[in-house]
């Protein structure tokens, strides 16, 4: 059981405050993992500023990493919340099963980013030599292995933030791997 509640806009910052009022306007809602952040004076405005960093990598690239990222760390909240964007971007449910798995057999370029993305989250960095070298015969170049780096792990720390408090998931729920497959 978690010992985390979810802030309300009145129990954070001013600048906070500010930053709720934003998401709500934007997105509708000040999703729980955001509202945990705002625990910190701090850590809501950096986090979202880190997240939304110009890349290199599309949107469709980002939820590739996403998924296999979240998935490795076993993070239902952000499990939940990426598959719900990738059917926004365009994924079908098959899709995004594959792509939590670390692959993507219908796309060979997404494919060789997933490996990657499951890879270096797996072997915190340890990347294999075969695997980076698919990405780049895939057609992805250093700039885009860092920035995939760079998103494994801004995912990562949602990813731990989302397993250390618990805080209810607030998208429709994503079933473990294993039972969906």
């Amino acid at each position: 059981m978690s010992t985390f509640n979810v802030p309300t806009r009145e129990e954070v910052s001013a600048n906070n405050q500010q930053i709720f009022d934003n998401l709500e306007k934007g997105l509708g809602f000040v999703p729980n993992i955001y509202a945990t952040y705002a625990y910190s004076e701090t850590a809501l405005e950096n986090y979202l500023n880190f997240a939304n960093a110009k890349t290199s990598l599309s949107t469709k690239e980002k939820e590739v990493v996403n998924l296999a990222v979240s998935q490795v760390n076993n993070c239902v909240y952000c499990l939940s919340a990426h598959t719900a964007i990738g059917k926004m971007n365009g994924f079908t449910d098959e899709q995004i099963l594959e792509l939590r798995g670390g692959q993507a057999s219908f796309d060979n370029k997404l494919d060789a980013l997933a490996k990657l993305a499951k890879n270096v989250t797996e072997n915190r960095g340890a990347t294999e030599a075969s695997v980076i070298e698919n990405f780049f015969n895939a057609g992805y170049s250093k700039g885009n292995l860092v920035d995939v780096i760079s998103l494994v792990g801004d995912k990562t720390i949602s990813n731990y933030l989302h397993r250390t408090t618990q805080v209810p998931v607030d998208f429709p729920e994503a079933q473990p791997l294993a039972q969906t497959v």
